[in-house]
């Protein structure tokens, strides 16, 4: 497994830079942001409600791919594509609203053929998927769309960060299960080696910024305290990933990136330090 991670590691690193440096390029041609950032988080988004959908039909949990597609694309466009000047209050009815559309439209579908069996349990999927793979991804576009595309790289850089230095120090010196019964792999020495390393790459990654004239109001000490946070947070979006897995007595969504699982064995950490990185980057700045 390692092997293949320090094979894909770098190539998937390379794709996200790419992907970032040509967001940025679209945007200086065109004005518009996220050209290539939304297209590309939605058909993450996708792929991993591919990985999902076979999740809850572990549970015995009605999951059409169709309507968990749907939940996660209604999801991510309600959260990155609602208007910035638009009021707060219309904001949070557009998300409201398209919740309910995935509530209602969940149960209709679900119980079309004269049945209630698992309808609930269907609908609560779909709701999940809403907010889990849809409202939290969108969370990207929207840390994309106040900043520049390497703010978002910077914010990837430093959660993934925490994940590689937890790895490589638990598989050197680990002794100390973190939590045992939802993952047998994490101890405590790897996170405190994961969150140290994601401290130092969020101090680098602000120096970066202020060499490039961005974020030039947030201190090293403010980069220091953003990668410290994100990488606990990432750590706890790995853990809400393995609850799902354990809970369907699974180890990995899927074998889809070698070394690594599945699409959301690469998403999950992402998915929860996004918005905990706006709202910090909100607060700070």
């Amino acid at each position: 497994m390692l092997r293949h991670r320090l094979t894909l590691g770098p190539i998937l690193i390379a794709i996200v830079i790419g992907v970032i440096w040509l967001d940025e390029w679209l945007e200086a041609q065109s004005g518009y942001a996220s050209l290539i950032i939304f297209p590309c988080v939605l058909g993450a988004a996708l792929a991993a409600v591919q990985e999902i959908a076979p999740i809850f039909r572990a549970l015995n949990t009605r999951a059409s791919r169709r309507v968990l597609s749907a939940a996660a694309t209604l999801g991510l466009c309600a959260a990155a594509l609602t208007p910035h000047e638009i009021a707060g209050i219309s904001g949070v009815a557009i998300v409201c609203s398209a919740a309910v559309v995935i509530l209602i439209g969940s149960i209709v579908i679900y119980s079309r053929q004269q049945t209630t069996a698992g309808v609930t349990a269907g609908a609560s999927a779909a709701l999940f998927v809403f907010v889990y793979l849809g409202l939290l991804g969108g969370f990207l576009v929207v840390l994309r769309n106040a900043y520049s595309a390497w703010v978002l790289l910077g914010v990837v850089l430093v959660t993934k960060s925490c994940d590689i230095g937890a790895y490589f120090t638990g598989r050197a010196i680990g002794r100390h299960k973190l939590i045992p019964w939802l993952s047998p792999g994490k101890t405590w020495e790897g996170l405190v080696g994961g969150v140290a390393l994601s401290t130092g790459v969020g101090v680098a990654a602000l120096a970066t910024g202020h060499a490039a004239d961005q974020l030039t109001e947030l201190s090293l000490m403010s980069g220091a305290l953003i990668g410290g946070v994100l990488g606990v947070v990432g750590q706890g979006g790995d853990l809400v990933a393995s609850v799902l897995k354990r809970d369907a007595g699974v180890k990995d969504y899927s074998s889809v990136l070698p070394g690594f699982g599945g699409v959301m064995d690469v998403l999950d950490s992402a998915l929860l330090t996004a918005p905990v990185a706006y709202w910090m980057l909100i607060a700070l700045t």
